[in-house]
């Protein structure tokens, strides 16, 4: 936001407004409220509302496509392709690959975003999606606990089972009015078997995610798909539908997250490759990042490292998940060949 937002362009945009009432000053309050992030480079800039990324677009726009690897809403389309048949492979070795995921969030059509929404608006994404859940298939159907009413034991349990999503206090969250009214309408569905799940009203209306232990992505790419074609299918019947546009594909709160919003990642063991110098260029090049396995504001432990993809914006679910598997897959064939104190360098890519 800082390298992007100049006396001139705020100048031009300070007295827009949504339709839904929202300010660029509301927009900003995180990235002027906060100086950043010690490991990443964070955007600063969060959407109000659908509306916020064409009313605000002198600004959000350069955001995009500096986040975004170059890719310009002005000109290209964003791709969605959610047929998980057409992935090859998909298997990682489970001696190194410990879990996998894929995650992603919606945010439903004509109401704000969580930062700047009412409560009354809150309380209707939680209504819409909760009921749109109730229809799901017998392998996804399972049980919605709300924050608010959960008790101690049901709270209990899922902090255990690391479900448990818990009121926002970084600063850049707080700065940008996601804790508003904590815990009022958020909350946690799982599936009997805790395998597919959504959270309601954290930092996106809501996020939906598909993990399991080992490191068989496809078959966690297949359920991911499965639930959110059903979740959309079931929202629609009833008259709602996401946020969505050809240029910036789904949309939600963080302009980090436009496009397919998906992260695709594995808990992977890499103790020798990690402490190799070019072990950051490696991810690069296979656009792929790195974070502990608590999050982005953790470092590695014991050599195991959270390994997702880079990119959002501009390639398709599956392309995603591919890359991801096949990079996995590469670090994985590197760290063997370590192991055995073999050479890897005809397998680091140019």
């Amino acid at each position: 936001m800082s390298s992007h937002l100049t006396p001139a362009v705020y100048a031009k945009l300070r007295d827009r407004v949504t339709p839904n009432g929202i300010t660029l000053d509301q927009c900003i309050q995180t990235g002027v409220d906060n100086e950043g992030h010690p490991f990443i480079k964070i955007v600063g800039l969060v959407a109000g509302d659908e509306e916020s990324y064409e009313t605000f677009k002198e600004l959000f726009y350069p955001v995009i496509r500096e986040r975004h690897n170059g890719y310009d809403p002005e000109t290209q389309v964003h791709p969605i392709d959610l047929d998980s048949s057409k992935i090859i492979g998909g298997k990682l070795d489970e001696k190194y690959v410990l879990s996998s995921r894929v995650r992603t969030g919606r945010a439903i059509r004509g109401i704000p975003h969580p930062p700047m929404c009412s409560r009354a608006e809150r309380r209707e994404v939680e209504r819409v999606v909760v009921d749109a859940l109730q229809g799901l298939p017998q392998d996804l159907a399972g049980k919605y606990y709300s924050l608010k009413s959960m008790t101690d034991q049901e709270q209990e349990q899922l902090i255990n089972d690391h479900f448990l999503f818990d009121k926002p206090v970084s600063p850049l969250l707080t700065s940008a009015g996601m804790a508003r009214d904590w815990p009022d309408a958020r909350g946690i569905f799982h599936n009997d078997k805790k395998n597919f799940l959504v959270w309601l009203n954290e930092e996106d209306h809501s996020r939906i995610i598909s993990m399991e232990k080992g490191g068989d992505m496809k078959s966690v790419f297949t359920r991911f798909c499965r639930g959110i074609n059903q979740v959309e299918k079931l929202i629609q019947l009833k008259g709602w539908e996401f946020q969505k546009s050809d240029n910036l594909g789904y949309i939600l709160t963080c302009p980090s997250n436009i496009g397919n919003g998906l992260r695709c990642g594995v808990h992977v063991k890499l103790p020798l490759l990690s402490k190799d110098s070019r072990f950051n260029d490696i991810l690069e090049k296979l656009r792929l990042q790195k974070r502990g396995t608590g999050g982005v504001d953790t470092a590695a432990v014991g050599g195991t490292f959270d390994i997702s993809n880079l990119d959002r914006l501009g390639k398709s679910e599956v392309e995603l998940v591919q890359q991801v598997i096949d990079g996995v897959g590469l670090l994985v064939e590197m760290e063997k060949k370590l192991e055995k104190k073999q050479n890897i360098h005809h397998l680091v890519p140019k």
